[in-house]
């Protein structure tokens, strides 16, 4: 047997191939949906992908299913769980098929077992491996349902697709899940769908793979055998979901069009000309667009974050222009395709602008000058941080809105005074200044140092 663990440090998102070497069929489970680095292994190994399988309607990213069947024909293996709110519907025109509880189905002469898991979603199924004629199973594919450390939260769908009265009946299917979990051997290997950073969790562990018995004397969610503790624990201080969630189960469940090679237009004359009309992204880090940039621009930085903080920022139905180098536009495309952002059609050199188009900026003040502004009412403190972060510590007159929800809740920010914005350490609020200039509110200051920083010197006043 073959298995291959695949991973995106963008999306800290993990998947798995799975092969016969005997018969070189192969399966790839919750597969991304760039089917490149798989097709590349498994030239590599002699193997040919034969299906695919999910272990739930994805949040977090757009699944690969479609992109293997319509372009090799592979046949998707996929959740018939759930009511009739979680079945696939894009399925009707390609090789499929619905999996319950206790199905079986191989590759090759490889075994796998459907379990049931639902608590994260309803539909939510995971993956017993059997090799060849093994009676007890070498591992399981936990998908979002038990983390390295971690269990998936039962709150998205409420939180991030609106369907109320969803996270308390998620909770309670989530503790008879763990109770199937547990009774597996200890040996069994665990292999999740994500690791640290994912928001599909909220203490998910670093390491990629563990075993049922570690999980059950190290992980919190399989210590607790009170049902209404567990509940409490289980809800309780998960991270905001990013905006495109709610977007990616859509078109997770209604299918979504082929990816393209196709690159963006390049942009020769001014690209003001097209700003207007369509969303332009400066992908340069903060402080080079804080010292100008073009009027109507929001800056992401193009690094590791980039991809969540596309998802939280942008429009999934307009047009979008990025502003990056050369070498960096095809692997935004790619990146942007991940979640979805197929409307990629407009790309400039940054480094061809005319020093001229530049003409936008914002300054900087120390926290000391924002603090003491504040104290005299000169500055509205908008704080972008997250509401754990928020609840941890804050500045009593600041106001809390996250970054991702700037757009949604611009009414309620003043415009007789400056907005002085701040993070925990200046990296989103940069992010948050360029926003709200989008937005129309041109006088915006940046907090250099962030909330880290004004402890410092609020700590300071009071000693």
């Amino acid at each position: 047997m073959f298995l291959r663990y695949f991973y995106d440090e963008k999306l800290a998102q993990a998947s798995y191939m799975v092969g016969c070497q005997m018969t070189g069929e192969a399966i790839v489970i919750d597969p991304a949906r760039n089917i490149t680095p798989y097709l590349e292994v498994a030239e590599k190994e002699g193997l040919r992908i034969t299906a695919t399988a999910e272990t739930h309607i994805h949040a977090d990213f757009v699944s690969g299913t479609q992109e293997f069947a319509k372009r090799y024909d592979t046949t998707a293996y996929l959740s018939d769980e759930g009511d009739e709110n979680w079945k696939y519907q894009f399925v009707s025109d390609i090789h499929h098929v619905l999996v319950k509880d206790g199905d079986r189905f191989k590759v090759g002469n490889v075994t796998l077992e459907v379990m049931h898991t639902p608590g994260h979603t309803p539909e939510h199924i995971s993956f017993l491996l059997f090799d060849r004629n093994q009676q007890v199973p070498m591992g399981i594919f936990t998908g979002d349902f038990v983390f390295v450390g971690d269990i998936g939260r039962p709150d998205l769908l409420e939180e991030a697709a609106g369907i109320k009265g969803t996270t308390a009946v998620g909770a309670k299917q989530m503790f008879a899940s763990l109770k199937r979990f547990k009774a597996l051997p200890d040996f069994v290997q665990v292999w999740p769908g994500h690791g640290a950073g994912s928001a599909c969790g909220k203490a998910l562990g670093a390491v990629p793979t563990s075993t049922v018995g570690y999980e059950k004397a190290t992980n919190w969610a399989l210590q607790m055998e009170d049902e209404d503790a567990f509940i409490r624990e289980l809800t309780t201080d998960q991270p905001e979901p990013p905006n495109y969630f709610a977007m990616m189960k859509r078109v997770n469940k209604e299918g979504i069009a082929l990816t393209t090679e196709a690159a963006a237009i390049a942009v020769n004359e001014d690209i003001s000309s097209v700003s207007s009309t369509i969303q332009v992204i400066d992908t340069r880090d903060g402080q080079s667009f804080r010292d100008g940039h073009l009027p109507g621009t929001i800056n992401i930085p193009y690094d590791g974050k980039f991809v969540t903080w596309a998802g939280w920022l942008l429009d999934f139905d307009r047009d979008i222009a990025i502003l990056s180098t050369p070498e960096q536009r095809e692997n935004i495309q790619r990146d942007l395709q991940s979640i979805g952002l197929d409307r990629f059609t407009h790309w400039v050199d940054y480094r061809e602008l005319p020093e001229t188009s530049l003409s936008e900026r914002y300054v900087d003040w120390t926290a000391e000058e924002a603090l003491a502004a504040a104290e005299r009412e000169k500055v509205y403190v908008l704080d972008v941080r997250n509401k754990i972060e928020w609840d941890s510590q804050h500045y009593d007159q600041a106001q809390r809105i996250l970054l991702g929800k700037l757009a949604d809740r611009k009414e309620e920010l003043p415009t007789d005074r400056p907005l002085a914005v701040h993070c925990a350490s200046g990296v989103r609020s940069r992010m948050a200044v360029s926003l709200l200039q989008t937005l129309g509110f041109k006088d915006v200051i940046n907090i250099d140092g962030g909330y880290a920083a004004m402890r410092t010197v609020l700590n300071q006043q009071t000693s």
